[in-house]
């Protein structure tokens, strides 16, 4: 008959931690320093201060934030009450933050006024259904929370969430349409954190610096550096210099990346002057990472790349480990690793069939730890997860050695000629030259081929690469179908705000008013 079990809620799995290891230094760097034992009185002092307040579970909180323990605390202990937490990117517009405190029905904002106080006051105006705001710090508007944890005097922290709650409402980054809720009750959020503790390589004493919005993937690895009793370190703000010089001066032993953020760090002039020895874990996701630069990378700073790959939806699906980042198999710098131990993957055709093994076809997943489904919208959660399957909109192949090698997105296929073919793969090429700093390939119209292959070049500095040789070059790898027919040099890429190159955006400029969607 076995044994009832609905799982564990995010407060169970990290007030273990908080409690485990106590006198510890759980957080440090923007914001302060907070041991575990400090941390969890705070998260007790919030939920005091919500329940005055009338916050109750099943409602929607929204932050606005920059990396710091303060607001990530006042995640948790709102999640332990049973809320559901979306969290706003820093770098989202005005226009994108309204939109999803409405469509995700928020009841409280919490703003860190500090860095977002002009943003917060804009959205307190404007979002009418908002029941009430919380700032951290002071303001004219709304209700610190700071202040108020201060006068409430200690109050032990409980959890009161139920596993049916939901917990956790991420909103997709909008590169091919209108921002998606994806929801997750808390078995799936804790499957998540499982999965990343069984296959991710975290150093035996981890100092995580989450300089990557924790809003988004940077934050998905607290819980697992929390229950390992490391100590995470916050940074506001990316800057290369300044984190080379952290790595350096805090000790830091693990961080997560997006390729430009690793693209900047090679080219900084300080990366030669900086001892970065402790670092033993480069985590690096969120799009794809030229195989020429991730060679400069693994030469420069060391044998400590780790690639992440998975999506809004589901997190994490494959892991490539840093024993795979092996110069002596270049091929599988190319590839995205193998599956997570906790997710089964197929790669399917547009009828769910299987493909055969060695062809493209879409990653579809099944786990605990994917999306519950999209928040309103079951017409695109049914084609989402149809067939009982993730459908990630990611084409790849599979080798015999069951390495996943992401060709492209489905949307961001070109059609020329009537041939498919997938931008992915001509900028791999196209970065493999040592004047490419960045390159990303799109479609545009075309009266004889429908759609023609375009880069657009970001040349390292003080550089020129010829045209002609980039395009010889594509031609020479992937043959005349997959060469550019025009190559366009510009100082820098679009990308959205978690880092990925804007391929929406840098189409609008050429489709619009054309008849395709830009989406």
């Amino acid at each position: 008959m076995g044994v009832p079990y609905d799982g564990l809620t995010v407060g169970d799995l990290l007030f273990r931690a908080f409690r485990r290891h106590g006198d510890k230094v759980a957080f440090d760097g923007y914001g302060g320093r907070y041991t575990y034992r400090a941390a969890l009185d705070l998260i007790g002092r919030y939920q005091a201060v919500y329940k005055r307040l009338g916050i109750r579970r099943g409602q929607h909180i929204a932050m606005l934030n920059a990396n710091r323990a303060e607001a990530y605390l006042a995640g948790v202990a709102a999640q332990a009450l049973g809320l559901c937490m979306t969290p706003l990117h820093t770098l989202g517009s005005l226009a994108d933050h309204q939109f999803i405190l409405e469509d995700s029905e928020t009841d409280w904002l919490l703003v860190d006024v500090e860095n977002y106080a002009v943003r917060g006051r804009e959205l307190a105006e404007k979002v009418d259904r908002l029941t009430g705001v919380l700032t951290l710090g002071p303001a004219d508007y709304g209700t610190d929370l700071r202040a108020a944890a201060e006068d409430i005097g200690a109050v032990t922290a409980v959890v009161e969430a139920e596993t049916s709650d939901r917990v956790w409402l991420s909103y997709t980054g909008g590169t091919t349409g209108q921002p998606k809720g994806a929801v997750r009750t808390h078995p799936a959020f804790v499957a998540m954190a499982n999965a990343i503790l069984a296959d991710f390589e975290f150093p035996d004493f981890t100092n995580y610096l989450a300089v990557a919005p924790i809003s988004h993937v940077g934050g998905t690895k607290l819980p697992a550096v929390l229950h390992l009793g490391g100590t995470v370190t916050f940074m506001n703000g990316f800057d290369p210099g300044k984190v080379l010089t952290t790595i350096e001066q805090e000790r830091i032993s693990m961080t997560l990346l997006v390729p430009t953020m690793i693209y900047m760090l090679l080219d900084s002039p300080e990366l030669e002057k900086r001892d970065l020895s402790s670092l033993e874990y480069l985590l690096y996701g969120a799009s794809p990472m030229s195989p020429t630069r991730l060679v400069e990378g693994i030469e420069r700073i060391g044998p400590v790349f780790g690639q992440l790959y998975g999506q809004t939806e589901g997190y994490p699906i494959s892991v490539l480990s840093k024993a795979d980042h092996d110069a002596s198999q270049p091929e599988l710098f190319a590839s995205c690793g193998h599956p997570n131990a906790s997710v089964q993957v197929r790669l399917l055709d547009d009828d769910l069939n299987e493909v055969p093994e060695g062809e493209p076809g879409e990653i579809c997943v099944r786990s605990r730890q994917i999306m519950d489904g999209y928040w309103k919208r079951p017409e695109q959660t049914e084609e989402t997860l149809r067939g009982g399957w993730l459908h990630t909109g990611d084409v790849a192949r599979l080798d015999d050695r069951g390495f996943l090698y992401i060709v492209d997105r489905k949307k961001d296929m070109i059609v020329s000629g009537g041939f498919n073919v997938f931008p992915r793969e001509i900028e791999d090429v196209l970065t493999s030259h040592g004047d490419v700093a960045m390159a990303a390939v799109i479609g545009v119209p075309d009266e004889k081929w429908g759609e023609a292959v375009k880069a657009i070049i970001v040349a390292r500095p003080g550089t020129q690469p010829d045209p002609e040789v980039l395009m010889r070059m594509v031609r020479d790898s992937k043959g005349a179908v997959h060469a550019p027919k025009s190559v366009e040099f510009v100082d820098e890429i679009p990308v959205t705000p978690i880092g990925k190159p804007d391929k929406k955006a840098i189409r609008a400029r050429f489709w619009e008013g054309k008849g395709r969607l830009v989406g």
